[in-house]
Parts: C-alpha cells; sequence; structure tokens
C-alpha cells in the first residue's frame, strides 16, 4: 500500500471516529462506541504505515486536515451547521494547503 493510501484512509477513518464521537453520545451507546474505537485503531495503523515513509509534519498536517474538513462538511450535511462563505472559504484554504504539501513532498 502507497504511503498516500494509507494516509488518506487514516485521514477518512478521522473523520469516521469524529463522527462516531457524536453519534455514540459520549461513548454512552454500545454499538457506535465500539465502531468508534476500531475506526480510531484503524485510522491510527494506517497513519503508522504512511510515516513509515512520509515526513512527519507533513503526514500529521494531512491527516489532521482530511479529519478537518471532513469532519466539518459532515457536519454541514449532517447536523445542519452553517454554511456561510466563509466557512467554504477557509475549508479551501486547508485543502489548498493540503494540495501544497503533497506536491512538495519527496515521496
Amino acid at each position: 500500500m502507497s504511503a498516500w493510501l494509507a494516509l488518506l484512509g487514516a485521514g477518512l477513518l478521522e473523520i469516521a471516529w469524529a463522527f462516531g464521537l457524536k453519534y455514540s453520545e459520549g461513548l454512552t451507546r454500545f454499538w457506535p462506541a465500539a465502531a468508534t474505537l476500531a475506526a480510531i485503531v484503524l485510522s491510527f495503523g494506517l497513519m503508522a504505515v504512511a510515516l513509515k515513509s512520509l515526513p512527519f509534519g507533513t503526514a500529521y498536517a494531512v491527516w489532521t486536515g482530511i479529519g478537518a474538513v471532513g469532519s466539518i462538511i459532515v457536519g454541514m450535511l449532517a447536523y445542519s451547521e452553517p454554511t456561510d462563505p466563509v466557512r467554504i472559504l477557509c475549508l479551501t484554504l486547508i485543502v489548498a494547503g493540503m494540495i501544497g504539501l503533497k506536491l512538495n513532498s519527496p515521496v
């Protein structure tokens, strides 16, 4: 598995576990809490794979960026959080930063 694919998977799982934390109601609902914990473990595992060949700072910034952007989008879609132009601009800047890091990565 390529490091960038592992990092993408880790970021997507970060979105899943953040959503799971909300859905599990503070880890008080068993199955949502179990799924959340599984997503956390898998996310960290894929991050560990990515860190074998990607620079630490780049990998961590992209991982958290995917999680942040994805979580905000899930919040907008699932919880009717605001979708004002400033939020969209900020999301765009985060994505642009992640693309810049990818393009400037030695791997």
